[in-house]
């Protein structure tokens, strides 16, 4: 995390109540993974305190994880249950904890590309990095703190779907897919925004494919991020 960050979170800790763990030790390994069942759409809420995560896809299971920590009591909790056709499924890092000083906090998931999903992802400082066209996408919300978010949503996609990134402080970078419809809005304290691929009409930007796109994807940005890109290639 960059120096000029650790002020801004101590300041958020101090607000919230947190207890900060950071009594570090040797750096721990472990793997997770989550089989596929029968449900046609899975919930996924991913809740993250500090660290770096990385988002993709191309697991054969619902899941496939690995989780690199020195902290003992930030092994990440990993919940999956269904009922009918809905499955839920929750990765979390244990409360009152914060990446500090010499820490290490990583999650690499990889998720089915087949099982249609409403992603949510609570981040809270460090960096995120969502390599998430290949899924089978139904809605993405990302709450973000302190940090870089790099999102990447190029692919096929088969059906509409809504993007909402609610920003803290810090940059976000979201790369679109030129060819379906995009529909991009933005509000609320947000610093820059840049646009490639995409034009501006009004209080919104569109792409070239928008109007003649069967499916199309809503981005929309609100909150103080200090900047954003939005890039459709």
């Amino acid at each position: 995390m960059a120096i000029r960050c650790l002020p801004l979170l101590a300041a958020a800790l101090c607000l919230s109540g947190c207890v900060i763990d950071t009594a570090t030790g040797p750096v721990r390994h472990d793997s997770r993974s989550v089989e596929r069942d029968a449900s046609e759409r899975v919930r996924v809420n991913l809740n993250m305190g500090a660290g770096n995560l990385i988002i993709g896809g191309g697991a054969r299971k619902l899941l496939t994880a690995d989780f690199t920590y020195n902290v003992a009591s930030w092994q990440p909790e990993v919940r999956y249950s269904s009922m009918g056709t809905q499955g839920d499924l929750t990765i979390r890092q244990p409360e009152g904890h914060a990446q500090i000083g010499h820490t290490r906090y990583e999650w690499d998931l990889a998720l089915n590309n087949e099982v249609p999903m409403d992603l949510t992802l609570h981040f809270g400082a460090g960096q995120a990095r969502l390599d998430l066209g290949s899924l089978s996408l139904r809605s993405v919300e990302v709450h973000m703190g302190v940090g870089k978010l790099d999102m990447d949503l190029r692919g096929n996609p088969k059906h509409n779907y809504d993007v909402h990134i609610h920003g803290g402080i810090g940059e976000a970078t979201v790369r679109l897919p030129a060819g379906v419809g995009v529909y991009a809005e933005g509000a609320g304290g947000i610093g820059e925004i840049h646009t490639e691929g995409l034009r501006r009409e009004g209080g919104h930007w569109i792409n070239d494919a928008y109007e003649d796109s069967k499916v199309r994807i809503h981005v929309d940005v609100h909150g103080g991020i200090g900047e954003i890109r939005l890039i459709a290639d």
